[in-house]
């Protein structure tokens, strides 16, 4: 790891400190990040849609499912640009066996049902480690954070279903004269149909906009714990100091 070739200026924070520096890393390499991440997540999300077809709990459920493995792909952009890289649909596709294919199994089940993933993914995806090793490291690197973690999953969990509330709610807000939406057709079983098509295509936008920012922030606690285990911070500062 060259820690003084790192375009973030690292020093110990609070976790929410830190978990805002994600978010202003994802900020300032929106266009990378988006570029990446939406080229893999709208066809996602398209397909989780289509779904309806078969049964109307599958889209919201399928999306829900896949989020952890489409935020793989924001922590391939978020790590290059935590480096000072942009990140094209390209260099991404160059990656897909690592990005998006290793530890499969493990992304669509264990770590789906993870209250902390966002802080522990980064270890999964970019350490290389495996076995008992990997085991080990995720532990040291949750050790005394998981309640941080948590609550940052629950934070982003609560803006986004506002954000689905907002969007359902624009319906009622801006529907012309006349149009009105109809609460009393809740119990109408044809459109609860039609409303829970609404809910999931609602929540596809709210995971496209949200879980990007998700992911920075619990980059920028996992960034954050290195500089409380490894002096991170000190060694980057040491070796711009003195370049060789």
């Amino acid at each position: 790891m060259q820690v003084d070739a790192l375009a973030v200026r690292l020093r110990p924070r609070g976790n929410m400190e830190a978990a805002d520096l994600g978010v202003a890393l994802c900020q300032s390499a929106a266009r990378s990040v988006f570029m990446c991440y939406l080229a893999i997540a709208l066809p996602v999300l398209t397909l989780c849609l289509a779904a309806f077809e078969i049964a109307a709990w599958i889209p919201t459920l399928a999306m829900w499912m896949a989020k952890p493995w489409l935020d793989r792909t924001v922590l391939f952009a978020l790590a290059r640009a935590a480096f000072g890289q942009s990140t094209t649909p390209a260099d991404l596709w160059a990656a897909q066996r690592h990005v998006w294919w290793s530890q499969l199994l493990r992304t669509w089940t264990l770590r789906r049902l993870s209250p902390w993933r966002s802080l522990t993914g980064p270890v999964y995806q970019l350490e290389g480690l495996k076995g008992s090793q990997l085991r080990k490291r995720v532990r040291q690197v949750r050790s005394a954070k998981t309640g941080a973690a948590t609550l940052v999953t629950g934070a982003f969990s609560l803006v986004e279903f506002c954000l689905l509330f907002a969007l359902l709610s624009l319906f009622g807000w801006f529907a012309p004269e006349g149009m009105q939406v109809d609460y009393t057709r809740l119990f109408d079983p044809e459109w609860q149909q039609q409303l829970q098509f609404i809910v999931a295509l609602g929540y596809a936008v709210a995971v496209a906009v949200l879980e990007p920012f998700y992911v920075a922030a619990g980059f920028g606690m996992y960034l954050n714990r290195r500089v409380e285990l490894e002096a991170w911070d000190i060694e980057q500062e040491f070796r711009r100091a003195q370049p060789q």
